[in-house]
């Protein structure tokens, strides 16, 4: 009959386990996190960026042309621009900042005379992951007020659509970006409203003043 004192040990040693395979779970799960945090940034800022410069250049371009053709193909050309320029942009920023990581990285590992792993690397921003997601969802976000746009002739109901649509967007893309960011929706909502009327109305009344002067 084993006693106290040698299964107490044996408890000591179970109870270790126990909290290493936690630790290796939670950091596991860190991990995860990390990971999708990369490319849900770049999904969430594209989204926004796409939705609001489309938006924004056809409200500007329909402060001077009233016909739909115009306006519609003002925004497919800012989607296809856009989309090129996010992924561009986005691949660049992600690329130095793996760089950057990557040889801290290897300089820590030196220190510490260690080897750096192939699991040592999962961590680090991926450039194409988050180039894709910034160029796909920057399309997402700019269909939209193009939808809008697309089956209306009016040139009134058109402009009302457009901002109606983008206004709704707007609120969405704000609500997610507090969900994702642990945020207060409702206040992330307004500040992404208000930031996204603002830019539509200086387009549009910029615009409309430098088509009136004739230049």
């Amino acid at each position: 009959m084993q006693t106290f004192d040698e299964i107490r040990p044996c408890e000591s040693f179970n109870n270790n386990i126990e909290a290493a395979a936690a630790n290796q779970e939670h950091e596991v799960e860190v991990l995860d996190y990390a990971k999708r945090a990369q490319w849900l940034r770049a999904a969430v800022l594209g989204a926004n960026d796409g939705l609001l410069s489309t938006a924004s250049l056809m409200m500007g371009v329909g402060a001077v042309r009233k016909d739909s053709k115009t306006m519609i193909l003002t925004g497919i050309a800012g989607l296809v621009a856009g989309a090129c320029s996010m992924a561009i942009g986005e691949f660049v920023s992600v690329y130095s900042q793996y760089d950057i990581e990557l040889s801290q990285m290897k300089r820590d590992k030196m220190t510490k005379n260690n080897v750096l792993a192939d699991h040592d690397k999962e961590s680090l921003p991926n450039p194409l992951q988050a180039a894709a997601a910034s160029a796909v969802a920057f399309a997402i976000g700019a269909v939209i007020p193009l939808l809008g746009a697309a089956f209306i002739r009016d040139y009134m109901v058109r402009l009302t659509v457009v901002l109606g649509v983008v206004t709704l967007a707007l609120i969405g893309f704000g609500a997610l970006g507090a969900l994702l960011g642990g945020a207060p929706m409702l206040k992330s909502s307004l500040r992404v409203l208000v930031g996204g009327w603002l830019a539509m109305g200086i387009t549009f009344g910029l615009t409309k003043l430098i088509g009136r002067s004739g230049l």
